[in-house]
């Protein structure tokens, strides 16, 4: 009889969470640098250390083993910690498993490989999503439409598009900057690259592009983007076929009545759109509600949902955070009209009152797209010419939060959406 209560024991044992002592980053109010706290994530699982993302629990925290090689580097990079013992770590675990409680437990364990969709010469504005990488001390490669046409995005799990258009209308800066040297180098440099891969025009390479990206999420890759790379790259997929760009980006007219010939079917995000047909004017589509929204400075704001964590994990992770009402910014695409949003998208953020969405979201094929508006979340109207955000101004950012959530998203492990 003891032998049996023993072989039940070791039994019991063995099928027991084992849980050491761990670190416990918080991610609430706390933290003092939530966009390091990422980076020293992205760090620990490049040493081969799974990480448990609490969802929901005080912010979205991370736990992982105690080591004090991990608690030299927090202290270097100035992250919040706070050493737990195994059986506080168990009942932090037991706490968020509870049916009962809008909170889960997803495991991190692969080190996503991150590259940035950017033109390799210096341009005279900023990205948010280099910014917030490099401040986080995440590494990520650069690639643009040569090494995309060559087939290399294969060798990466996420991918940013660096607010790019996609049309082949160079920004639509035109009216304001065809003087710039800046502006007319950047047209130079992509008519030559087009003409060296093998394209009459920038429009057709820049959709030769977007079909390869479009592959990439259909086999299982992560695309975010923000600004003009968002509402772009779906027109340019249905505009497949058609002239949409006027002489003086291409050199000739345009398709007829092109605005009744886009094709919805084959966007991520966005149907039943038109078209912006004043080649001078400063915006793409009706997607966008830059020019149209009456939104003062003070009151816009866009608001997270709260999903289940448990049932609905994947926008969950997308929208970890400390705060739920985000202050707004703008850019050329500042939030997305929400009458021509697909309706299987999720909208994970937005401006309920001007009816728009800020921050997007959709599967495709065995990838996941994510979209959000606005250039920079905390330079409200950055324009072109001004100075890079310095984000040792901003290590709590709620806006730059969303970015880094994205960019360890690949790392969880695949948990089964449900219905």
């Amino acid at each position: 009889m003891k032998r049996i209560i023993s072989l039940l024991l070791l039994v019991l044992l063995m099928h027991r969470p084992a849980y050491s002592a761990q670190i416990l980053i918080p991610m609430d109010d706390t933290q003092t640098n939530h966009l390091k706290a990422y980076g020293i994530a992205y760090w620990v699982l490049q040493g081969g250390i799974e990480i448990n993302w609490l969802l929901n629990y005080r912010g979205g925290s991370f736990m992982f083993p105690q080591s004090q090689r991990f608690e030299t580097e927090m202290k270097l990079r100035g992250v919040s910690y706070t050493v737990v013992s195994e059986a506080q770590a168990g009942q932090i675990v037991n706490e968020i498993l509870d049916p009962q409680v809008n909170e889960d437990v997803v495991k991190l364990e692969k080190v996503p490989k991150i590259c940035v969709y950017s033109p390799k010469d210096k341009r005279p504005w900023d990205d948010a999503v280099t910014l917030a990488l490099t401040y986080a001390e995440i590494p990520y490669d650069v690639i643009y439409d040569e090494e995309i046409l060559q087939g290399k995005l294969n060798l990466y799990d996420w991918l940013h598009l660096h607010h790019e258009d996609f049309t082949g209308q160079y920004g639509k800066f035109y009216a304001m900057y065809r003087n710039a040297p800046w502006y007319q180098e950047q047209q130079r440099s992509m008519e030559s690259m087009a003409h060296k891969l093998g394209f009459a025009k920038v429009s057709q390479m820049k959709l030769a592009v977007a079909k390869s990206i479009k592959e990439f999420v259909a086999g299982g890759g992560f695309l975010f983007t923000m600004c003009s790379g968002t509402d772009t790259y779906d027109i340019a997929l249905s505009a497949e076929g058609l002239d949409i760009c006027e002489s003086m980006y291409d050199g000739d007219g345009t398709t007829p009545d092109y605005n009744s010939k886009l094709d919805y079917s084959k966007t991520f995000a966005f149907r039943d759109y038109k078209l912006s047909t004043n080649p001078l004017e400063y915006r793409f589509s009706n997607i966008d509600v830059t020019t149209t929204r009456r939104v003062p400075r003070d009151e816009d704001v866009f608001t997270l949902f709260d999903f289940s964590a448990k049932w609905d994990p994947v926008p969950t992770m997308l929208c970890q955070n400390h705060m739920q009402v985000i202050k707004g910014f703008m850019g050329q695409t500042t939030a997305f009209n929400k009458n021509v949003i697909k309706p299987d998208v999720v909208i994970m953020g937005e401006n309920k009152a001007a009816n728009e969405a800020k921050y997007i979201h959709g599967d495709f094929g065995k990838g996941t797209w994510t979209f959000y508006g606005g250039h920079d979340p905390e330079d409200y109207q950055h324009l072109v010419g001004d100075p890079p955000t310095d984000l040792n101004l901003h290590p709590n950012s709620p806006g730059y939060r969303l970015i880094l959530n994205n960019v360890l998203f690949p790392a969880a492990k695949k948990k089964k959406q449900k219905t």
